[in-house]
């Protein structure tokens, strides 16, 4: 344990997971690692590099060229399901450091221990079950289809939901029989580290889960451009994944980006205001608003849109900010950087008014990054406040008429990942479930408790491809067609 953070570390995270060895980085250098509740330095990472990345990607290939490439699809799917289980052990651990690290209250962090579990149980239980397929022909012929795994598989998971997109990434990554290199968040990677150690003690072969820490423009740029590497998988933010997807251009890479977003939720006059103030509120501020998904824009037609800014304001105002482990409703913003970024969206409203504001706790760190939930008002949908992610814990309410309005104004921006339709009427829910264009579109309810089985993904500035869920699984594998003639 760390005398002054009492961190839950059984590993040491200066080192790389390489070849299922702990290894130093190559320049034996060291970053710290931030608690975003105080400012104070908790622990230093590996500074890994470009020497190291192609270490991994060699150990991930001589993986798939041994144990990990021969081993059954059943037995790759055991040792995901140990994986999940030996993660359930360590659950508070867990919860503690991704608390420490990310800043998020500690009922959110173990809600994100218990989902990377369910990732590998679900993945663990989906090894042996995606299948090939006959293909009627000609005469004379047998034709088929087989999923096999790209090979080496690339991984830059960001700093919000390091466990979560570990999960998703990982999980599906491994299931197909692909070997890979992950590269964390400088920010806040405890928990990607120990995710390492957790599937080393639950015997997954050497190299097929290969760990370097180190910073986006060394470590996570060498990731992006090596030619070893089959495929990428990036979750993070526009200007970055652009970046990814031209360095893996050069050496004819797919990527699946899943990037920002500025999810909208409809809400029409004859919607069950009481059940969906809960979700209006909480899909905006969980994790401090640091959510892809984060329901940032509250579209309300204008017969009810009084009576539910009143109500959504009363929310605001109960809303308690303080340090991770008081598990509050908020805990502080990642990063100096990133409160500095969202105080200047509302240093700018362009004519907005602030409506209502939760409390930052008397007793939280001088040195903490806290910002207080803000939800705003006479925001006009061309507001960069409407149209940009401000990725903090602010919310706008935006009135409509119509419905063909609302659409409008739902699709208004450049990003489509999620959306959210509150009404009784059928067949509107049936109308704009197609009319919104977004990767996931939730009616009468929003995010479906996480849904690890639910394909995630974007459209537009939100990006391509999709995670979680079967569908992931195709995205993690080529489909090879085999044509033989017999006469």
């Amino acid at each position: 344990m760390n005398a002054t953070t009492d961190l839950p570390l059984w590993f040491d995270p200066t080192r790389c997971f390489i070849g299922g060895e702990w290894v130093l980085p190559n320049g034996q250098e060291t970053l710290p690692l931030e608690n975003p509740s105080t400012g104070e330095t908790i622990a230093h990472i590996a500074r890994g590099g470009a020497d190291d990345i192609d270490h991994a990607v060699s150990a991930a290939r001589a993986a798939l060229n041994g144990e990990w490439g021969r081993m059954p699809a059943a037995e790759r799917g055991r040792i995901l399901t140990r994986i999940g289980q030996k993660v359930v052990e360590r659950v508070d651990d867990l919860a503690r450091l991704e608390a420490l690290d990310v800043g998020k209250p500690l009922k959110q962090a173990r809600a994100d221990a218990l989902a990377l579990a369910r990732y590998m149980e679900f993945y663990g239980g989906a090894a042996d079950k995606i299948m090939g397929e006959t293909i009627p022909y000609r005469h004379g012929y047998t034709v088929y289809t087989l999923r096999e795994p790209h090979g080496v598989t690339g991984h830059i998971v960001p700093w919000n939901y390091p466990m979560q997109i570990i999960g998703r990434s990982i999980g599906g990554a491994l299931c197909m029989g692909n070997a890979a290199v992950l590269k964390p968040a400088e920010e806040a990677c405890l928990t990607a580290i120990a995710f390492a150690a957790i599937a080393q003690e639950a015997g997954l072969p050497k190299g097929a889960l290969n760990v370097v820490p180190g910073l986006g423009e060394e470590a996570g740029a060498a990731l992006a451009a090596h030619p070893g590497v089959n495929h990428l998988s990036f979750t993070g933010s526009v200007g970055v994944g652009m970046l990814i997807q031209q360095a893996a251009a050069k050496n004819v890479v797919p990527v699946t980006l899943e990037l920002g977003g500025k999810s909208p939720q409809l809400v029409f006059e004859d919607a069950d205001i009481d059940r969906a103030l809960p979700f209006l509120v909480n899909a905006g501020i969980q994790n401090a608003g640091q959510t892809c998904s984060a329901a940032s824009r509250i579209l309300v037609q204008r017969k009810i849109h009084d009576e539910l800014l009143a109500r959504m304001a009363e929310r605001y105002r109960a809303l308690e900010v303080g340090p991770a482990m008081a598990d509050l409703d908020l805990g502080p913003l990642v990063s100096a950087r990133q409160q500095e970024i969202v105080s200047g969206f509302l240093a700018n409203l362009g004519g907005a008014r602030i409506v209502a504001q939760g409390q930052i706790v008397e007793n939280a760190p001088a040195g903490g990054h806290y910002l207080a939930p803000t939800l705003l008002a006479d925001v006009s949908p061309d507001n960069q406040l409407a149209r940009d992610e401000i990725f903090g814990p602010v919310q706008v309410v935006i009135p409509f008429d119509t419905e063909e309005e609302a659409v409008a104004i739902a699709n208004g921006t450049d990003y489509g990942l999620v959306a959210g339709i509150w009404t009784a009427d059928g067949a509107r829910q049936m109308r704009l479930a197609k009319a919104i264009r977004s990767g996931q579109v939730f009616i009468n309810n929003y995010g479906a408790g996480g849904g690890v089985e639910l394909p995630f993904g974007g459209t537009g500035r939100s990006g391509h491809g999709r995670e979680k869920g079967l569908e992931a699984l195709y995205g993690f594998s080529v489909l090879k067609t085999v044509a033989a003639w017999h006469g």
